[in-house]
């Protein structure tokens, strides 16, 4: 391929779509998600056709086979030294993988009737990640492995294959001190067969860009890599509507390769506010027959990091308010799904949020696809571990072989999507030390470079002093630099590229609904309940408050956004309770494991999302031991000045500014407030003093009644799908009752299932998907997946004595 000149370029999204299978198909994709047998443990024989299953569990995939639990502190105990975290000399660690049941070895088998493939055909099996240590066996013959847990990868099958019944078997196996949080375990993402033409596409072969775009047109150029030179390729694009709106048949033959160009008129450009998507259909002949045919749905965007300026999306700056996701999904672990991801990524519009960081692994398409739709700026992560350790048996044993397998499949499989802004190669890798850490980061970005030539590369780095010593920051497209906010300065003035990332920020820490006093910052600190304040006041040894971070971006324009740890509590990295049990899930989440918003949620968003109102007060008004004693109010406002009332008498009027401390410019903060149970409000005023919004906060009586609230009420009857149910308990005037917390009881009937139930509490040990937990702080969240035939799904809630709830949804077969 020609190298493109122009350092402005837009890149285009990728999703292939199957058609719906008919005989003269070019291709044929069998989805092999319902049908597997699974069991624990190594199993003699397993990938032997002839082996009795019979015993064995019936899975659907994505599965993760540790999610169900029991959590249990000896799985995985680490006693360890987290140099990432400052710590001095190592201690055990029970909870940062979760306490679940990861570790050890699996197998899945599933059986598939085939028709004979034919002359000319080839057959490729293909997974989207399998957690680890994959090895495949076709009809009882191994046809490879893959080591690394997150990778993408794909074998050809076509000589294993047999007319009528064959048997795909796939052994997994998950090593102690192996990972620093969560991984899960299983297949865990999308597993395909597909049945294609020899003479065809390459594997993830087109690769589609637009390195010109203007008003008027955006030029669109084709590469496809192919199976044989003596082929032609006609391509058409369609927009949303499915309207044709260009055509080309002409080509330019390069050895394997075939480039193709088209005019796209007054294309509509892609970006977090218009994500339009196109649909770009390859068709690839040999002669006049059609042989293969992909449909690619992409966007037209332009993307430049210009030092002075920052980054330009569309030709206009824009800072990067994104968060960091890990990729499991809570109460559903790492299984993933569609409907989970969308939830999450709704919850995170609504935030302002206009970016996401995979952190630290590999993205899944689905996640990937629905930033397409939905509007979310990427960083597509590969790797926390690169050639020196971190854990014992972390990706360090798998490096040397497989890192440039890994990255090529990797950018092969996701380069189309319009989402993804850049490509990270590493996370706080301890190969930031040392020339031999210089050489792989330049390794890795030219591997990145030689598979994708219009994206920019960066890497996570949290030894910023040594990364500016050794030059290892220097070399990098962008620097990235992991907190070590006090540092951004010299990095800046040190480091050639004129700007500054902050690829990982915050780390700060809370617990949805509980609040801890004297209030004032404070940074590793415990309690003996196990949670941590949610005023927003606890950070952690390394990290700082949100405050610090939003002056860096509000004041220096080479500061070119961040990206807070994280949108979302994960599994493991308790801290700062690592030394505590029971503590297995964390704390830094904007929003809760259940997806419950923390007081955090509404800082940010009322810095982020500036166009809609934000009016929030804490902490919650139910505190009859502190009657007479000071309790702060914040409140977390979008308005720039308000007033405070308690039972009606004004407790003054606060205003953000820039000549106090890094709070009051961001927070709107009473400290004096004397405790008496009632009514909190508080009135927001213009620049001219005159009330423009008010919000109450009561305080609760006994609760009397439970409030559902679905985040869906259709879904789709397709086995998967699902509905977040939000349950509260509440007093007879309809308030939450924040310390009132009783266990409550599940029962789902009709066209769906009961699938897990997710409190938010770090540390509670009740499994999620039993039918029956304790709320906390007020709250939990139920999930229901639909079944596969349409129907009305009934959710039953009971609790003692309260009157119990149904909530009604329907599963329909035209969503």
């Amino acid at each position: 391929m020609k190298p493109l000149k122009s350092m402005l370029f837009a890149m285009v999204g990728m999703s292939i779509t199957m058609q719906t299978v008919v005989a003269e198909s070019p291709r044929r994709e069998y989805l092999l998600e319902t049908g597997w047998m699974f069991t624990r443990g190594d199993v003699e024989g397993a990938h032997l056709p002839d082996l009795d299953t019979s015993a064995w569990e019936r899975v659907r995939v994505p599965h993760d086979w540790a999610i169900t639990g029991p959590f249990d502190p000896k799985i995985d105990r680490q006693v360890v030294k987290i140099e990432q975290n400052n710590e001095a000399v190592p201690t055990e660690k029970t909870g940062r993988t979760g306490a679940l049941p990861f570790i050890g070895t699996g197998w899945y088998r599933h059986e598939i009737e085939l028709p004979e493939l034919g002359q000319g055909r080839r057959a490729v099996l293909q997974f989207d990640g399998a957690m680890s240590e994959a090895q495949v066996y076709v009809n009882g013959t191994k046809v490879g492995h893959r080591p690394y847990g997150y990778a993408y990868f794909h074998f050809d099958v076509t000589e294993h294959l047999q007319p009528g019944k064959n048997l795909i078997a796939v052994r997994l196996e998950n090593r102690p001190f192996s990972s620093r949080w969560y991984p899960g375990a299983g297949l865990y993402r999308k597993v395909r067969l597909e049945l294609r033409n020899r003479v065809g596409f390459e594997q993830w072969g087109v690769f589609v860009t637009t390195p010109m775009v203007t008003d008027q047109v955006a030029r669109v150029a084709i590469q496809a890599a192919v199976t044989d030179a003596n082929v032609s390729l006609r391509t058409r694009i369609e927009d949303a509507s499915g309207r044709v709106v260009a055509v080309e048949n002409g080509t330019e033959a390069i050895g394997d390769e075939i480039i193709q160009h088209l005019a796209l008129p007054q294309p509509q450009r892609w970006s977090p506010d218009t994500p339009h998507l196109y649909t770009a259909v390859c068709e690839l002949f040999e002669g006049d027959r059609l042989v293969d045919e992909q449909r690619i749905r992409f966007g037209v965007r332009t993307v430049e990091f210009v030092a002075g300026k920052g980054f330009l999306l569309n030709g206009r700056v824009t800072k990067f308010q994104g968060v960091c996701l890990h990729h499991d999904l809570g109460p559903l672990g790492a299984a993933v799904n569609p409907a989970a991801l969308r939830r999450q990524l709704a919850i995170l519009k609504d935030l302002g949020c206009n970016a996401v960081r995979s952190a630290h692994n590999m993205p899944s398409i689905e996640q990937l696809e629905l930033c397409d739709e939905m509007g979310f700026l990427f960083i597509a992560e590969s790797f926390d571990e690169w050639a020196k350790p971190k854990v014992k048996n972390g990706y360090n044993r798998f490096f040397d072989e497989w890192a440039e397998r890994d990255v090529v499949n990797l950018v092969r499989a996701t380069r189309n999507h319009p989402c993804i802004a850049l490509w990270s190669s590493g996370n706080e890798v301890p190969d930031q030390w040392g020339p031999e850490g210089v050489k792989r980061a330049k390794w890795l970005q030219d591997l990145f470079h030689r598979e994708d030539p219009t994206r920019k590369v960066t890497v996570g780095m949290d030894q910023v002093e040594a990364v500016m010593e050794s030059g290892f920051g220097a070399l990098l497209d962008i620097p990235g630099l992991n907190y070590r906010v006090h540092l951004y300065e010299e990095a800046h003035d040190r480091f050639p590229q004129g700007m500054i990332l902050g690829s990982e920020t915050a780390s700060t820490v809370s617990s949805r609904g509980i609040y801890k006093f004297p209030v004032e910052p404070a940074s590793m600190r415990t309690y003996p309940d196990g949670q941590s304040s949610s005023y927003d006041l606890e950070f952690c040894s390394w990290s700082n408050l949100p405050e610090v971070d939003f002056e860096m971006q509000d004041d220096k324009d080479w500061v070119i956004g961040e990206f807070v740890w994280t949108g979302f509590d994960y599994l493991g990295e308790p801290t700062p309770y690592d030394e505590y049990w029971p503590s297995r899930s964390s704390y830094f989440g904007i929003l809760d494991l259940a997806g419950l918003p923390k007081d955090r949620y509404y800082l940010y968003r009322s810095k982020w999302n500036r166009d809609v109102e934000t009016l929030h007060i804490l902490p919650h008004w139910n505190w009859p031991e502190r009657v007479g004693k000071v309790t702060p109010v914040f409140v977390y406002t979008n308005y720039d000045r308000a007033e405070l009332f308690l039972n009606g008498v004004s407790q003054g009027i606060r205003e953000k500014r820039r000549d106090g401390t890094l709070q009051e410019r961001y927070r709107l903060m009473w400290m004096d407030v004397v405790y008496q149970p009632g009514t909190l409000r508080v009135v927001a005023l213009d620049e001219n003093g005159k009330p423009i919004a008010t919000c109450e906060k009561h305080t609760a009586g006994a609760p009397t009644g439970l409030r559902l609230q679905a985040d869906r009420t259709r879904l789709e009857a397709d086995g998967r799908d699902l509905s977040f149910v939000t349950v509260s308990l509440v007093d007879a005037e309809g308030n939450l009752c924040p310390r009132m917390d009783q266990p409550l009881d599940f029962a789902v009937s009709g066209a769906g299932r009961f699938k897990a139930v997710c409190n938010g509490d770090a540390t509670s040990l009740e499994p999620f998907h039993l039918p029956r937990m304790r709320t906390f702080s007020g709250q939990l969240v139920v999930i229901v997946e639909a079944a596969e035939q349409p129907g009305e799904i009934v959710l039953e809630v009971r609790g003692k004595g309260l009157p119990h709830q149904q909530m009604l949804l329907q599963a329909t077969a035209d969503q």
